[in-house]
């Protein structure tokens, strides 16, 4: 039983119930359990997941700093950064992201590592690297990419016997179907 696991879900834990509440600190928390899992990940094999830990820290300052801000444009007064749909104009950039960073990281694993779930850990980290992004960006769909994600790990984190991070995943799963329902209920309330 790693230590480091055990901490990290349970700062996991307060984290999703900080975005389930699109509570700016959940940004504090974003922070520390990234730090965390690079550690826990890389023992475990799992280097595109330790990779993407070095990528959450980093777009956690920048999620901070958008949510912080406020403004979704230049002209709008100063307000707290809004629930919204994500712009059909984004999809298309999006996908492109996605599927560069799967193949590019599915490629370094299998090349430069002894990954034996190469597809599936540059699957997760791909589109976490998108989903945290839109999570910055206060896009209601993120919960659709994370709900994927967490399936997807929970059951990778099963086979690489993380089983504490595999029950927060599973966990994180439930959350997200219901963290979608209230987000999509505040974006309502925001816009009528």
């Amino acid at each position: 039983m790693n230590i480091l696991e055990i901490i990290g879900t349970i700062v996991g834990l307060l984290y999703i119930w900080l975005e389930y509440r699109a509570s700016i600190y959940l940004w504090i928390a974003s922070v520390i359990m990234p730090a965390i899992y690079i550690f826990v990940y890389y023992e475990a094999g799992l280097y595109a997941d330790t990779g993407i830990n070095v990528y959450f820290l980093l777009a956690s300052v920048y999620g901070w700093v958008v949510w912080m801000k406020g403004k979704s444009h230049p002209e709008d007064e100063k307000t707290e950064l809004p629930i919204t749909h994500m712009p059909l104009s984004r999809i298309l950039p999006l996908s492109l992201v996605l599927l560069l960073a799967f193949f590019g990281i599915a490629w370094i694993l299998i090349e430069y590592t002894d990954s034996n779930v190469p597809w599936l850990d540059s699957f997760t980290t791909a589109l976490s690297i998108v989903a945290m992004w839109m999570l910055a960006r206060k896009f209601l769909e993120q919960w659709i990419a994370w709900i994927i994600v967490d399936i997807v790990c929970c059951g990778l984190y099963i086979y690489k016997d993380l089983y504490f991070t595999a029950g927060l995943y599973g966990l994180y799963t439930v959350i997200a179907v219901f963290g979608y329902f209230k987000w999509k209920r505040m974006m309502n309330l925001t816009h009528s």
